[in-house]
């Protein structure tokens, strides 16, 4: 009987070279699957980065056809605004002394690019002893109360005067009594622009419910503003009716209607939810406010024309400076504060 082979006794066995290209084939499989792979990959980053550059060029297309309309980054000054607005709120909501500080920074922002324009025209201006009083105005107008805050403005005024008298007669440039005379004026009113006008938002503030009414005429000068800019660009395109052609020939009367609607819009709006005050109360607040905030932005305007300027600075892409934004909220800043005395006795609870 003969014995059963052992497994695989008897079987053929692979040569050495055999399993050597058996095992080249399947590596040269494996390797055109990962080549394929490879492939596809960089063929779907290809597209990915087409279809990204196919939509940025369109992006860049639109807003460039947006710019052209609206004569500025429309896309850039709205993220700048939203951010600028949620700090704002905030301050206001949350703990309204941060609004000082808030308050602060753009007066200085304010005095520097104002006082910069001025320089360049040739003025003089002091902008140490003006930030200084400056500051000083804002925590007098929050801590001393509102009487007390007019003789410091009256000190603050008087302070950057002499100061640029003084000046003067140490620098023996041989300057015209004339130009002296100017830039005795101008320190004057960089003070009283800028600064004096500030203080005011700080003084409502240091009101009872002080921060709503402050929030309430930001509000307002800002709809106003925005109302007449949606309207003059639907209606008033190509400056159909100017309403101050020598001080601003792209403001036009389509635009002041749109202004009015919005404000007395928000106006009541805000009396009733914000202030508790009757909403007839909010129309008398939205065409106050609307008043001096079209008083204020053709104000800034006639200044930047007299000193040959576009805009105070170009601090705020989209905006411009500072001042281009504050122009409007300056000058509101008293009425809001006159109309406060006037309209929150007749507060509902």
């Amino acid at each position: 009987m003969t014995d059963a082979p052992e497994i695989g006794e008897d079987q053929p066995v692979d040569p050495p070279d055999s399993r050597r290209e058996a095992t080249a084939r399947r590596s040269a499989i494996t390797g055109e699957g990962v080549t394929a792979i490879e492939s596809q990959l960089r063929a779907m980053r290809t597209d990915a980065e087409q279809h990204i550059a196919h939509a940025r060029a369109e992006f860049g297309q639109a807003n460039e056809r947006l710019k052209q309309r609206t004569g500025r980054d429309l896309i850039v000054a709205t993220v700048i605004g939203v951010g600028i607005g949620a700090v704002l709120v905030a301050s206001l909501i949350f703990v309204k002394w941060l609004f000082v500080f808030f308050a602060g920074a753009a007066m200085v922002l304010g005095v520097l690019e104002f006082s910069r324009a001025l320089q360049v025209a040739g003025r003089r201006v002091d902008v140490v002893p003006q930030l200084v009083m400056g500051s000083l105005l804002l925590l007098s107008g929050f801590f001393l109360g509102p009487w007390v805050h007019w003789i410091a403005a009256l000190v603050a005024v008087v302070v950057v005067i002499v100061w640029r008298l003084t000046a003067q007669m140490f620098t023996a440039d041989g300057r015209a009594p004339i130009d002296v005379i100017g830039d005795v004026l101008v320190a004057g009113f960089v003070q009283l622009y800028v600064p004096f006008l500030t203080s005011m938002a700080v003084v409502l503030l240091a009101q009872l419910r002080g921060e709503w009414w402050v929030l309430a005429f930001i509000i307002l000068a800002v709809a106003a503003d925005t109302g007449a800019y949606v309207s003059g660009l639907t209606f008033g395109r190509g400056g159909r009716h100017p309403m101050a052609p020598r001080i601003s020939p792209k403001k036009t009367w389509e635009g002041f209607a749109g202004a009015c609607v919005a404000a007395l819009v928000a106006g009541a709006l805000l009396a009733v939810f914000m202030l508790q005050v009757p909403w007839w109360a909010g129309l008398i607040f939205g065409a106050v406010v609307l008043a001096t905030a079209t008083v204020g932005d053709l104000g800034e305007s006639m200044v930047k024309r007299d000193l040959g300027i576009k805009d105070m600075s170009s601090w705020l892409p989209g905006h411009g400076g500072v001042l281009d934004r504050l122009d409007s909220i300056l000058p509101s800043a008293t009425a809001a504060l006159v109309t406060y005395y006037l309209l929150a006795p007749l507060g509902v609870s």
